[in-house]
């Protein structure tokens, strides 16, 4: 499927009433065309994987457009320059989140801009960095657990961060480390009860939900299963 031919499909999807749902529920409405993720799923399957493309829906600057170019990107041809510019870009969480579980956990420099992200200034350029860390711990599945053991010292360090999307992110990093195995269940346990101890509001949130999953009954018993 051809850019301009995309471009009319999400156009002629376009819904307001889910644009102004959207909209509270923190997603920038600006350049929104309100269409639906498994609307998006389906176009992404109908066109393919196509690099060019992708870089061309990322520039038209539309909301739908862009996540769309992160599920038809290439990984592999995925540029440290291009990261970093795309999270630049980043101005809602869905985008953010979107672009990171589809296509940059895929790239060989996931791990990498994980870290280096977490300690960024800009609110969704830091999400980009936990979200990162949570994507990696679903998708990765031959990684070692040495390598998620590193994320939950910047977990515990950022855990005082009190804006709403990377308290959120770093959360999630904490609950998705923390099911992927029972060694790393036991350490991210340990990480939530380290940081419920730090005097921050956002720390207490953070800790508090993320060992009510951690510990949940049936967390447990799929973990030891």
């Amino acid at each position: 499927m051809q850019y301009t031919d995309i471009l009319q499909q999400l156009k002629s999807l376009s819904n307001p009433e889910s644009v102004a749902g959207m909209a509270r529920f923190g997603i920038n409405p600006s350049n929104t065309y309100g269409v639906s993720i498994p609307a998006l799923r389906k176009i992404a399957q109908e066109t393919g994987r196509d690099h060019a493309l992708a870089q061309q829906l990322w520039s038209s600057g539309i909301h739908e457009a862009r996540i769309l170019a992160g599920m038809v990107d290439v990984p592999d041809m995925v540029s440290e320059e291009q990261m970093e510019s795309w999270a630049a870009d980043f101005d809602s969480w869905d985008i953010c989140d979107q672009v990171c579980s589809n296509l940059f956990d895929k790239t060989g420099l996931a791990y990498q801009k994980a870290i280096e992200w977490s300690n960024r200034k800009e609110e969704f350029v830091k999400r980009a960095g936990f979200v990162l860390m949570a994507a990696l711990a679903v998708h990765d599945k031959k990684a070692k657990d040495k390598e998620f053991l590193k994320f939950l010292p910047i977990i515990k360090r950022e855990a005082v961060d009190d804006k709403n999307f990377v308290r959120k992110a770093v959360n999630w990093a904490l609950r998705q480390i923390g099911k992927r195995n029972l060694n790393l269940n036991r350490a991210a346990i340990e990480t939530a009860k380290e940081i419920q101890e730090i005097d921050s509001k956002a720390a207490r949130w953070i800790a508090a939900d993320a060992l009510r999953e951690l510990t949940d009954e049936k967390i447990q018993k799929k973990l030891y299963a």
